[in-house]
């Protein structure tokens, strides 16, 4: 195991390039410490001097010295977080995403990452299984807060069986831990028909409702199946029924927490109320959306901004546009309706709903689907086409590429088209109303 950083990026004219850094430099030591990730290294670096040894490409090893003000930033980017390697996941879930991916696809979508560095800087969700003493104490000692931990069931017997894990037994304490720290926490919850939902899930949302204001909130995501589940855990998605009843058990505790504590502070993702053919609630029931990043408020959010910017005038186009706005066959029963109210003069759009063929027809979220589905749901379509509007959703984070490694250009070269992204709203109605 190493601990160096290895520098992606070194920002023109900062003090890093005039000390002669350069992309592929490995950072070995700070101040004669070596370097665990980037938390590290911001204290290390916050100093006004500074001695860097510094390996280059060649194998060769240099001291750099570094005077500064405190707190100034040297303009150093990095390939990984993480210096000494993401710490790996050791649970067996019932309902892991990954162990349901195909074989063959890019090697990073088969990691499973479970590192409490990366739930505080990035907000990635964490079990706390694989916590040791010295990192709950890394953790206070640094107070590494807020982090993002994955409870599924405060029950310690059916957590271990959902995690394939005994550690996982002790998530009550181990919160516990946290929160006498001073560490505040955004949980979720993975909801599985017949197995922590019903009674289980109202005595999780009490225990973890009883933990506030340290628990700052807490999402609920129902589980996702693909058709690759050979030797999976047997396991079944909410239906309509089932995705009301936990709809009317969510909106009594939101009602009872607004009451006690200003905020819903439990919040259902997006997949319920489309699954359930309800209505998504309204802003003020996502206060200021602490968990957007988890599907939880998107529509919503979508729905406001796009308000917002229908206000923003166009005089259309001089000759016919066709555009094509692809999306997930959730996302059709929200987008469809407002596109065919849009009036610009001359556009004419259609809404692509794009059956998820890759993952299996279960899996409807815009987020999953791959180049490849998209392609050949729009080579199907018959008429004209100036153009392909494309979610920036599908694509993964910071990249232009789906999951299966196709890219927007390809699928450009594919339909000999004109393809671009739209992330937001915003983004939307601008391609739309301002093509040419």
């Amino acid at each position: 195991m190493t601990n160096t950083g290895i520098i992606s990026r070194v920002i023109s004219g900062s003090i890093a390039d005039e000390m002669g850094l350069t992309a592929g430099d490995k950072i070995v030591s700070v101040n004669g410490k070596t370097i665990r990730d980037i938390i590290d290294l911001s204290f290390a670096l916050a100093e006004e001097y500074v001695e860097l040894i510094i390996e280059k490409a060649n194998g060769e090893q240099e001291l750099l010295e570094i005077e500064k003000d405190f707190d100034e930033d040297i303009g150093i980017e990095f390939e990984s977080a993480v210096f000494d390697n993401v710490r790996q996941c050791a649970n067996r879930c019932i309902f892991c995403f990954v162990d349901q991916m195909p074989k063959g696809m890019r090697e990073s979508l088969y990691i499973k990452d479970d590192d409490y560095r990366l739930s505080f800087l990035y907000g990635n969700f964490i079990t706390l299984t694989n916590l040791m003493s010295r990192d709950f104490e890394r953790i206070n000692r640094l107070h590494l807060s807020p982090l993002y931990v994955s409870v599924h069931t405060t029950d310690g017997k059916l957590r271990a069986e959902m995690l394939g894990n005994k550690q996982a037994s002790n998530i009550m304490s181990q919160l516990s831990r946290l929160f006498d720290s001073g560490v505040e926490i955004h949980t979720q919850i993975v909801l599985c028909p017949g197995i922590n939902d019903g009674y289980v899930l109202e005595k999780t949302i009490r225990d973890l409702y009883a933990a506030t204001p340290n628990v700052l909130s807490l999402a609920i995501v129902p589980v996702g199946l693909t058709r690759y589940r050979e030797g999976c855990y047997p396991l079944s998605v909410f239906n309509q029924e089932k995705a009301r009843e936990v709809i009317v058990m969510v909106h009594r505790w939101q009602e009872r927490c607004r009451q006690e504590i200003g905020s819903s502070f439990v919040y259902l993702s997006d997949e319920f109320y489309l699954s359930a053919g309800m209505e998504i609630p309204e802003a003020n029931f996502y206060d200021g959306f602490p968990q957007l990043e988890n599907g939880v408020g998107i529509v919503r959010n979508f729905l406001t901004e796009w308000e917002e910017v229908l206000a923003m005038k166009s005089d259309g186009y001089e000759m016919p546009l066709y555009l094509d706005v692809v999306c997930g066959v959730s996302a059709h029963k929200i987008l469809e309706p407002l596109l065919r109210q849009l009036v610009i003069p001359n556009l004419i759009v259609r809404v692509i709903a794009v059956e998820n063929v890759f993952f299996g027809s279960s899996v409807t979220v815009t987020g999953l689907l791959t180049g490849r589905d998209i392609l050949d749901a729009l080579q199907k379509q018959q008429g004209c086409r100036s153009g392909v509007i494309i979610p920036g959703i599908a694509l993964r984070k910071g990249e232009s590429v789906f999951l299966d490694g196709i890219t927007p250009a390809d699928l450009e070269r594919e339909l000999g088209t004109p393809v671009r992204i739209a992330y937001f709203a915003q983004d939307l109605y601008t391609l739309l109303s301002a093509w040419r």
